[in-house]
């Protein structure tokens, strides 16, 4: 059997007040043989109610929503539902919104000027572990944390083996990249991310990103 064909599937919830935008992304999204969305939302409290409901791999989200926003659903989402990842995908390219969304606890955040192949390539990413930043707006989170940590800290916890892993996580790459660069099995790499949240006792890559930058461990 190919590699494709033994692509896990994916499952989705679709949280937008736009029917018409809803619709168009269920239609690009089943278009793809390892995509399955299995429920749509109309406002936050529905997509969290709806996460709850049927546990997604992923929780495709927009900011701007009746009754409960976005970046609201993200923290009660991810608060709740660790194990649901949240995509954010929203027309806002506002510095403001991205990281509040970081903060939220959301493992990506695509555009909607974006093309399609990025929201797709964003979705496997983060499925695998990894994080999708916009170029654009990752490079102000690189430079907002320089300014505020100018001098990178020499003091760690970690084991050589772990930062060299920290910072390809916050380089946005997925469990299976990392473990192909370093030869390593993918098991491996996953025990190495426990154990650095752990250690750092941190909850979300925003503050792993934020983490990596103060070390030095990631250059802008």
């Amino acid at each position: 059997m190919s590699a494709e064909g033994l692509r896990q599937i994916i499952q989705l919830i679709i949280a937008d007040d736009h029917t018409i935008v809803r619709e168009g992304l269920v239609s690009l999204l089943e278009d793809e043989p390892d995509l399955k969305v299995v429920g749509q939302a109309g406002t936050g409290r529905e997509a969290v109610a709806l996460a709850r409901r049927h546990r997604p791999d992923i929780a495709l989200l927009d900011i701007t929503m009746p009754d409960m926003t976005g970046l609201e659903a993200t923290r009660a989402i991810t608060a709740e539902l660790p194990e649901v990842k949240v995509l954010i995908l929203t027309m806002h390219e506002e510095e403001a919104f991205f990281f509040e969304a970081l903060r939220a606890g959301a493992a990506g955040y695509v555009l909607k000027g974006a093309g399609s192949d990025e929201l797709l390539s964003a979705i496997r990413a983060v499925h695998e572990g990894g994080v999708h930043l916009p170029a654009k707006l990752a490079g102000s989170l690189v430079r907002d944390y320089l300014e505020r940590h100018p001098e990178p800290a020499t003091d760690s916890p970690l084991t050589p083996r772990e930062r060299e892993i920290l910072a390809l996580i916050a380089q946005g790459l997925t469990n299976r990249e990392i473990a192909e660069r370093l030869t390593l099995s993918v098991n491996t790499v996953k025990t190495h991310r426990l154990h650095i949240y752990q250690k750092l006792d941190l909850h979300n890559r925003a503050a792993l990103i934020q983490y990596a930058i103060r070390h030095g461990l990631l250059r802008g």
